[in-house]
């Protein structure tokens, strides 16, 4: 078995019902995948960058831009209920079956134009220097969930009221998942097989780089995000 230092694994399926073709839509000029592949091949991390996807248009674009598509995924994992856990392990299993093994995986997903080789190095760096089991990317919550409203019996009432006098400066600060990449030591997620573990450590993103891609607006917010990241960063 040739042991290798990390891999990089980006899920893209071929099947988006809200946005059709979504992986290989044109992103502020190029396939919104490429971003993911350019990131992970610039930040010289990574022995192997691959594609997992069941679809011979995203492979191409995939090749195109410089990644691996040695085998496609299988339906049981192209499907609308599988995890991404599962999609990584399957990858896993296909390079242990032609004798590859990795120490550290990074899964990205296809549609995170805002992941740059920098948040993949120093996430690398945070998993080198700490024990923990991953590392992923968050974002706070603009507004304080603790000051959350729920409708009851037609009602509008605060869910906690116990905060109802609190400052939000006062209140801890709340975070989520960005939805842009995952570096985990691989032994310990074939061991636990599932990417939050109690021993997830994370970096934090500003919120004008996070934005969740689901529907034609979500897509827009996006770009413009991306055009001010890119305004801001020359």
């Amino acid at each position: 078995m040739e042991q290798k230092k990390r891999i990089a694994i980006v899920t893209a399926r071929g099947g988006s019902k809200r946005i059709p073709g979504k992986n290989i839509r044109p992103f502020c000029g190029k396939p919104v995948l490429v971003y993911s592949v350019e990131a992970a091949l610039g930040s010289g991390l990574f022995d192997e960058v691959m594609v997992s996807t069941d679809s011979q248009a995203i492979a191409e674009t995939a090749r195109a831009a410089g990644a691996q598509v040695p085998f496609l995924r299988s339906s049981e994992t192209a499907g609308d209920f599988a995890t991404t856990a599962q999609v990584l392990l399957e990858v896993l299993e296909g390079y242990r079956v032609r004798g590859q093994a990795f120490e550290v995986v990074c899964c990205l997903y296809p549609t995170a134009p805002f992941v740059t080789a920098e948040k993949l190095k120093e996430a690398a760096a945070l998993l080198e220097v700490s024990d923990a089991d991953s590392v992923v990317p968050v974002v706070r919550y603009s507004f304080p969930p603790q000051r959350a409203f729920v409708v009851r019996g037609g009602l509008t009432v605060m869910k906690h009221p116990e905060h109802a006098s609190a400052r939000s400066q006062d209140l801890e600060p709340y975070f989520h998942d960005c939805g842009q990449f995952y570096l985990m030591r691989t032994d310990r997620f074939l061991k636990k097989r599932q990417i939050f573990t109690d021993r997830t450590v994370s970096i934090e993103m500003p919120e004008t780089e996070v934005q969740d891609i689901d529907n034609e607006t979500d897509w827009k917010l996006a770009e413009l995000k991306y055009q001010m990241m890119k305004k801001e960063s020359k």
